[in-house]
């Protein structure tokens, strides 16, 4: 059923170079069933209505819950003052849900519709992204503008991820970002850069100049980040694009590492029995077989990654043998002029941590038989405001650092 939507007010503060009009339409264009309506006058009779406030930035899985859970008002609390900020009702009601968004009636005059929060009205768990966060609605202000976007950025980050990716990235990535939207540039702009930088950087490697190449390869990684960064915030994603960045991911790590390989002059390890074709196909071998592990468990034991089932899987993922940890040992190896260790130095971190992959895979699968429906760790969590452990401070979100008022501060995971 198609459901109608009206944005009440509007905000002249631009977030990542978008009114919060336009975010709001781009929005709710992802969501798939919603119209928007400029007259309320024009909406249908006995139809279903979403009335928004304009000047209000929405968590985006708190507009997907708004759009499905119908006889709702959403409240919120800023600076010790409660204000219903969204409200979806019976077409028949329109008139006082926008006399109630605008402040100039009570809440109680529209019968049989019950408030909600964004806490109570969805989940903290963000399943796309790999973390806990909160969820959030929040005023926007010229005077907090830059904290607004620097949330923005922030809630458009992975929770669990490689160690590169998570505490070296965000800073660099969100000052990227912020040039490519004054710019003009979009995210599949960067995603072909970044294309192009993994072929380069393959020749590279294929003719032993590592040095060059590992300069270029670590900067199709860090483009690797912006672009996601840049669709999310800037809300540009598409499945197209979504498809071609996850693709140029998938192939062309092993094909570095072969490049690598293949460009060495001379390979020369401490063990005189280990050949470069062993070293190389393990792995290749052992990165077809971790992601084949990773896919499996997503399609047949939990709707989520394999890192995100246990707080021991989390921390796996800061080091598994993926490109960045990869690079690192290869980076580290040509600064002592010893390319080939580099690569032994992968093929070890990549055996080991398909080997923990494969114990995890089977602990899991047991699980799955005996006890039933798998969850990531994050996702039942009731109460983190005052969970202190490692792990909760790695890759959860606390709402005591969230933005939850006009005073809004952000922060990079």
């Amino acid at each position: 059923m198609t459901i109608f939507v009206h944005i009440v007010g509007n905000s002249p503060v631009l977030l990542w170079g978008l009114s919060s009009h336009e975010r709001l339409k781009r929005m709710l264009q992802e969501v798939g069933n919603a119209t928007v309506i400029d007259d309320l006058e024009t909406i249908p009779t006995d139809s279903s209505l979403l009335l928004i406030r304009g000047d209000y930035v929405f968590d985006s899985r708190v507009l997907n819950s708004l759009i499905h859970t119908p006889n709702v008002m959403l409240e919120i609390c800023c600076e010790n003052r409660a204000s219903i900020v969204a409200a979806h009702v019976p077409s028949h009601l329109k008139d006082g849900a926008r006399d109630v968004l605008n402040g100039t009636m009570r809440p109680d005059i529209l019968p049989r519709i019950h408030t909600r929060t964004p806490e109570t009205l969805t989940s903290a768990y963000h399943a796309q992204l790999k973390k806990s966060d909160p969820p959030f609605v929040l005023p926007i202000t010229l005077e907090h503008q830059a904290a607004l976007e620097k949330k923005l950025f922030s809630g458009a980050y992975k929770g669990i991820t490689d160690l590169v990716t998570k505490w070296i990235w965000p800073y660099p990535a969100q000052w990227a970002t912020l040039i490519c939207v004054q710019h003009g540039i979009r995210p599949n702009h960067v995603t072909i850069t970044s294309l192009v930088l993994v072929i380069i950087t393959g020749w590279l490697f294929l003719n032993g100049h590592y040095g060059w190449g590992l300069m270029t390869g670590w900067l199709m990684t860090f483009l690797d980040t912006v672009d996601g960064k840049l669709a999310r915030v800037t809300v540009t994603s598409s499945r197209i694009g979504h498809l071609f960045d996850h693709g140029i991911d998938l192939i062309h790590p092993p094909l570095w590492y072969l490049a690598w390989g293949l460009g060495l002059s001379a390979f020369i390890p401490e063990a005189s029995w280990l050949s470069l074709k062993t070293v190389l196909g393990l792995i290749v071998g052992g990165y077809v077989v971790g992601r084949l592990i990773e896919g499996s468990f997503q399609l047949w034991l939990g709707a989520f990654g394999i890192f995100c089932w246990r707080q021991i899987d989390s921390y796996h993922r800061l080091i598994t043998a993926r490109r960045n940890p990869n690079l690192i040992l290869l980076t580290s190896a040509s600064l002592i002029g010893r390319p080939d260790i580099g690569l032994v130095a992968v093929a070890l971190l990549t055996i080991i941590s398909t080997l923990v992959l494969l114990v995890r895979f089977a602990l899991a699968t047991y699980t799955r038989l005996t006890t039933g429906t798998l969850h990531a760790w994050f996702a039942t969590l009731d109460d983190i405001s005052t969970d202190q452990s490692l792990a909760i401070r790695l890759f959860t979100t606390q709402p005591s650092t969230q933005v939850t008022s006009a005073s809004a501060t952000g922060q990079n995971e």
